[in-house]
This record gives structure tokens, C-alpha cells and sequence, in this order.
């Protein structure tokens, strides 16, 4: 099981901003230059998804957080929002991938900024891209690197996990199913990735979400061959977190820890992860007493 921080929350919503009022959640989070950046998802008056951004320098304190939004939703695919940031590093570019939701069906966006730009705080995003137009699909990963010379995906159609490749990180072909609920107690109805997998020597480390009969939303882990994104080298067979505080168990959407965001810094996982749809808090764990 991951430790969760004593001081949790982390990040918890600001009544007087009208942007994110009501909850912060569902974060991208990522270690560059000297500090943890994280994006979160926040909902306020109006009931529709925008992106926030907050600093810490020890992974666990917040020493900055902006008081306006750094991306808000554009057209029509996006009238209620944007939901769900994963980010990346691609050379010189963070590739973010998030949810679009019109009010009825939610899809893969995609879009790029120059690391010089983000880290900077110049929100300069570029163009964004609609991969799989209209087909109800979310919780997607991009692998940090090409593996046998294409860009690889991790994506979620329910209720399984899907894989897709790319040859220029725009056009998504060749999609099968890697991962599906396996009917246990914890992930009875359906799993999602949830953070952009992390290289180990041991493998690439997924950490995704399950969800049960009773709508109990969990994370556990599975280890891909780094040669290969369709073969799962190991599988978690319990829970490394799920809601048992009271920040986890009651809020906008009682019973659920969920994650867009992971690093490993100095040997150890940071996780950090939405409590109840509500609030943002972080768990960690040494790597070697995680992996089997």
C-alpha cells in the first residue's frame, strides 16, 4: 500500500475564486526544474472544468498556486470543459492529454506547450487536437518515448484499457485492448490508466484505477514490458490505495481516489491523486518495497 501524507489535503477549492469554488481534483503532476508542478482539474459556479496550476519544492507543500486558470475549454467539443490532465515530456514540449466534454460525450483532446514556455508560466498552448472525434473515450497516458520507433497511447473506452500507436503524435492507428476488469472485488466494472507510465528498470510502471460493484473507485499498479506496451509483466492483484478518510469518502463523488499524475524522485513514488472528486492529496512509497 502507498503511505499517505499526514497533512493531507494538499490543495483543497478557494470559495472566493469562482473558477474553482466547489472542488479541485484529478491533477497532472511532474517533477522539472528543482520543484513538482501540478495541473489540476477545478469546478466552480458554473459547474464547468478548467485547469489550475500549483507548485511545491518537497512534493508534499503547496509554495505557489495561481489565482486564474492557465487553460480554459474552446468550442464545441469543450462546452463543459476541460477534465483530467496528463502530462508528458517530449524533448523540448510537455504533450498534455485531457478529457473535452460538450454535456454528453467525452473525448481525447491533445496539446502541446515548449518547456521553456511552461516552466516560465507563459501559457502559450498550441493547436488542439481531436484524435478520436465523438467516440466516448477518456483516461488517457502517452508513453514518454517512442517504443520500436512509434509514439504508444494507453486509453480507456469502457470498460477496458486500449492501446494505439503513431508515427508523428497526431494520428492514432491500430487500437487493441490490453487490460480488462477481471471481475475480482475491486475492479469488478471497469479500469482506466492514470498516470503516464514510468520507466523502471523493471519495467514500465502503470498505476491505474478500478472500480467495483458499488462504484468504489481504487488504484493499483501493473509493470509492461518496455519493448513491448501489450505485455503485462505483472498485475497487482489487491489495491495499493483506496478511500477510507473522510476527504476520500465524502465529497462531489463519495468513495473515490483517482490519479493523473506520478513521479519517482530519489527512489521513491509520489502519487498524487483527487479524494472523493473534492480535494487533492499525494502518497508515496520506495519503489523497492512496491514492486514485486
Amino acid at each position: 500500500m502507498l503511505e499517505k501524507f499526514s497533512g493531507n489535503p494538499i490543495l483543497k477549492p478557494i470559495p472566493e475564486h469562482s473558477w474553482e469554488s466547489k472542488c479541485v481534483f484529478n491533477c497532472a503532476a511532474f517533477y522539472d526544474d528543482g520543484k513538482v508542478h501540478i495541473v489540476y482539474r477545478a469546478v466552480g459556479e458554473d459547474d464547468i472544468s478548467r485547469l489550475g496550476y500549483a507548485s511545491s519544492v518537497d512534493g508534499f507543500r503547496i509554495d505557489e498556486r495561481l489565482p486564474e486558470p492557465i487553460f480554459s475549454p474552446e468550442g464545441e467539443f469543450e462546452l463543459k470543459g476541460c477534465e483530467d490532465p496528463r502530462i508528458a515530456r517530449v524533448g523540448k514540449e510537455y504533450c498534455m492529454f485531457y478529457t473535452a466534454f460538450d454535456g454528453h460525450i467525452a473525448q481525447i483532446s491533445q496539446v502541446m506547450i515548449k518547456t521553456d514556455d511552461f516552466l516560465a508560466q507563459r501559457w502559450r498552448w498550441g493547436k488542439r487536437i481531436y484524435p478520436f472525434p465523438q467516440v466516448n473515450n477518456k483516461d488517457v497516458v502517452l508513453f514518454p518515448e517512442k517504443i520500436k520507433g512509434k509514439w504508444v497511447l494507453y486509453h480507456r473506452i469502457p470498460p477496458h484499457i486500449w492501446v494505439t500507436y503513431s508515427d508523428d503524435l497526431i494520428h492514432w492507428r491500430n487500437s487493441n485492448i490490453i487490460m480488462m476488469p477481471r471481475g475480482n472485488s475491486w475492479e469488478k466494472i471497469k479500469v482506466g490508466a492514470g498516470a503516464p507510465p514510468i520507466k523502471t528498470l523493471a519495467g514500465w510502471l502503470l498505476i491505474y484505477h478500478a472500480v467495483d460493484e458499488k462504484r468504489v473507485y481504487r488504484l493499483g499498479f501493473a509493470l509492461i514490458s518496455l519493448d513491448d506496451p501489450e505485455e503485462i509483466i505483472y498485475r497487482s492483484r489487491e489495491p495499493i490505495l483506496e478511500p477510507d478518510y473522510e476527504h476520500e469518502r465524502e465529497g462531489d463523488v463519495p468513495n473515490v481516489v483517482f490519479t493523473c499524475g506520478a513521479f519517482i524522485r530519489n527512489e521513491r513514488l509520489f502519487v498524487y491523486y483527487a479524494g472523493a472528486d473534492t480535494v487533492i492529496c499525494v502518497a508515496t512509497q520506495m519503489l523497492r518495497d512496491l514492486l514485486p
